[in-house]
C-alpha cells in the first residue's frame, strides 16, 4: 500500500500553543520549548505507567507547530482527548512557576481527519483538515486561560467515551468538571466554528485507560 492509498484517520488532536512565543528572545523561545517538550513527556510517560499501554500507542504522532505542537491521540482513544487537554493544562501551571517570562499556553482539542506520511527525511509524519480545524479553536481573541477549547466534534467523542466508560465520568465530577454554553464563531477563512470550553474547578492529571480494553470505541 503507497501513502497515497493509505485511508485518512479520524481521531482527536490536542493542540498546545504558548502564549505571545513570538515576543521571547531567541534564548527563551529555545528554552522554554525544550523544557516543555522535555517535560510533558515525562507527564504522559507517569500517566501511562497504570494504563497498561506504551507512549508509541497512546499518541501516534506529535506535529511542531515553532511555538507550540499537535499532539495526535490513538483512534483507540477517540473521546480522550479534550481530558488530556485538561491535563496539560494543570502541569503549565506548574511550569509557570519557574519561568517568569512564560505565561502559559492556550488548548485546543478537535476530532477530525490526519494522514500520516512519511517526510523528507524518513520520520513519520501528520497533516490534514482535523490539524487546520483544530487551530482554528485558537483564533478567539478572548480566549480564556486555565480553560480548553473543545469543539462540538471533540465534545461529541468525549460523551461518547464516557458513555463507555462510566470511570472517568466519576472522575470528572470529582475533579468538578465544568463547562460552557456552545458558541459560534468565524474563523479567518470565513467557515463557521462551534464549540465550548471546559475546565476543572479542581485541576489534576487524569491517566487514560487500558487501550488493550476490549470495549474501547
Amino acid at each position: 500500500m503507497t501513502q497515497l492509498d493509505k485511508k485518512a484517520l479520524v481521531t482527536d488532536i490536542v493542540l498546545i500553543d504558548i502564549i505571545n512565543f513570538s515576543r521571547l528572545t531567541s534564548s527563551q523561545q529555545l528554552e522554554i520549548v525544550v523544557f516543555l517538550t522535555k517535560s510533558f513527556k515525562k507527564m504522559i510517560e507517569k500517566m501511562l505507567l497504570n494504563s497498561n499501554t506504551p507512549l508509541s500507542k497512546f499518541i501516534i504522532g506529535f506535529v511542531s507547530t515553532g511555538d507550540g505542537f499537535y499532539c495526535i491521540l490513538n483512534p483507540r482513544l477517540k473521546g480522550f482527548g479534550a481530558i488530556l487537554g485538561l491535563s496539560f493544562n494543570h502541569f503549565s501551571e506548574h511550569i509557570s512557576k519557574k519561568y517568569d517570562y512564560f505565561e502559559g499556553i492556550r488548548i485546543a482539542a478537535h476530532t477530525g481527519e490526519v494522514n500520516e506520511f512519511i517526510d523528507i527525511l524518513g520520520s513519520k509524519n501528520f497533516i490534514g483538515d482535523g490539524l487546520n480545524d483544530c487551530a482554528r479553536f485558537l483564533e478567539i481573541k478572548h480566549f480564556t486561560i486555565s480553560t480548553v477549547m473543545v469543539s462540538e466534534e471533540a465534545y461529541e467523542s468525549l460523551k461518547k467515551f464516557l458513555v463507555i466508560h462510566q470511570d472517568f465520568n466519576r472522575l470528572l465530577a470529582k475533579h468538578e468538571f465544568k463547562k460552557s454554553s456552545f458558541f459560534s464563531f468565524k474563523d479567518k477563512h470565513d467557515k463557521e466554528k462551534r464549540g465550548c470550553l471546559i475546565w476543572l474547578r479542581k485541576s489534576g492529571i487524569i491517566n487514560p485507560p487500558d487501550i488493550n480494553y476490549n470495549s474501547m470505541i
